[in-house]
């Protein structure tokens, strides 16, 4: 167990995210309406009159709880709001809480046939029953252009089935940003296993997701898209500033999940031609399964990864193989496997470059490039301090390391915060890994 208490993980990383929100791909679905919640209908609930209140909201207004035990659910069941209206659904603002109760037979925050709709600010204690925290149900249509943010999960780790957020139907335009979620069976788990109900067209920012017992967060692949938001051109999934921290043991080899894994976009047709923007993450411990694993089409990139137990990243066939996959400036150091590229399908581009890799081995893999590769018994000596506490763990190089010969193509570095260090520094000059060496006294790389 990782020595950081709850009260930490709600502070610095929550702020960083809100601090730049408004900046995701998606900020005119909620961001854009922020202005107009002024002039809404501001609803006030309590725990014994919040179910009748909720019957009563309609787009662009405003429920606000007030701090107490709420026991009986929240069904958020056929709330339509707009881009310029949503509806806002919010806890008080600390030191207060709103606690939603976890009760058997129904997840704590239900979604139905919803979209346009912000949750945020609330405490979604499980206490222990099988149930999800925030489950978009399986038998509704869809549930689109949804905020989760500022949430605070705890106690829905009843089963390595019982999920923090996951979504059960067609879900796109979501943002899940500055939560925290603490020993849930599986973190945030979007799609279903059969690939039937993609997860799409969202941003999942700068949370903090620690202790799962299974996966910290997953995008299962895609089959295809619904009619109501089928399109031609591609589209991009941000993955970006979240930390998972991983450190249980699987309870046997079978349940033994990935910390971060994205499946594949649809093979053809609407949406088969979606990244995944993978960057600007930490990811540390997990000592049954690789930190990362993906197919598809991803492009990863400035990530800060750590595995003192077990292996580190894995772009391998899952339910299909990797398509266009670019793996660029990440730092990895793990004390089995480092990296594993193989199986992509002919005819798509490739790309393993500018890496800073330390791994038992460092790297296998079927794609060539310029990487800086070490043993990981020597990796400790290579860095400021390798941790497996968030808040102390540095990644910045003891000592200056050559430039690479190479150069990554620019349409690469064009992604956002491409060109920039894990502090979102503008880079220089072509360097391996995401951390570069500064003068004393500047900020460490995690």
């Amino acid at each position: 167990m990782v020595p950081v208490l709850l009260q930490d993980l709600a502070g610095p990383g929550r702020r960083r995210f809100l601090g730049r929100s408004c900046a995701a791909l998606l900020a005119a679905a909620t961001c854009g309406a922020r202005g107009a919640e002024a002039s809404s209908t501001l609803l006030r609930a309590d725990p014994g009159n919040y179910r009748e209140v909720l019957r009563t909201i309609r787009a662009g207004d405003t429920l606000a709880f007030a701090v107490g035990e709420y026991t009986r659910g929240l069904p958020l069941h056929g709330l339509i709001g707009t881009a310029e209206e949503p509806i806002v659904i919010e806890g008080p603002p600390p030191p207060g809480r709103a606690v939603f109760v976890g009760r058997p037979g129904a997840h704590t925050v239900s979604l139905l046939d919803s979209a346009h709709v912000v949750v945020r600010n609330l405490v979604l204690d499980g206490r222990g029953a099988r149930v999800d925290a925030v489950r978009a149900e399986g038998h509704g249509r869809w549930a689109h252009h949804i905020t989760l943010e500022g949430l605070t999960i705890v106690n829905h780790g009843g089963s390595q089935q019982n999920s923090g957020i996951s979504t059960k139907c067609p879900a796109w335009g979501w943002i899940v940003g500055g939560n925290t979620i603490v020993g849930a069976g599986t973190g945030m788990y979007f799609g279903d296993s059969d690939g039937s109900d993609p997860f799409f067209d969202s941003v999942i920012e700068g949370n903090r997701i620690i202790d799962p017992v299974g996966y910290g967060i997953q995008v299962k692949h895609q089959q295809g898209r619904p009619q109501e938001a089928a399109r031609e051109e591609g589209g991009n999934t941000f993955i970006r500033r979240n930390v998972i921290v991983k450190s249980r043991v699987a309870p046997s080899p079978e349940t033994a999940r990935p910390s971060l894994l994205v499946g594949h976009f649809p093979l053809d047709g609407p949406g088969s031609r979606d990244r995944y923007l993978v960057y600007g993450n930490l990811l540390i411990d997990n000592p049954s399964e690789a930190l990362f694993q993906g197919e598809g089409n991803i492009a990863l990139y400035n990530n800060l990864m750590f595995n003192p137990r077990g292996e580190g990243v894995r772009i391998q066939p899952h339910n299909h193989r990797p398509r266009e996959v670019a793996v660029f400036n990440n730092t990895i150091v793990a004390a089995a496997l480092g990296i594993e590229f193989s199986g992509g399908e002919p005819g798509f581009r490739r790309l393993l470059e500018h890496n800073l890799v330390y791994g038992n081995p460092p790297a296998h893999s079927e794609v060539a490039g310029e990487n800086r590769t070490g043993e990981y018994d020597r990796a400790r000596a290579a860095f400021v301090r390798l941790d497996e506490d968030p808040q102390r763990i540095d990644l910045t190089p003891r000592g200056t390391l050559p430039a690479p010969r190479t150069s990554i193509d620019a349409e690469w570095l064009a992604l956002p915060e491409a060109a920039a260090d894990y502090l979102g520094r503008p880079r220089r000059a072509a360097a391996f890994g995401v951390c570069r060496r500064e003068a004393t006294g500047a900020p460490a790389c995690r």
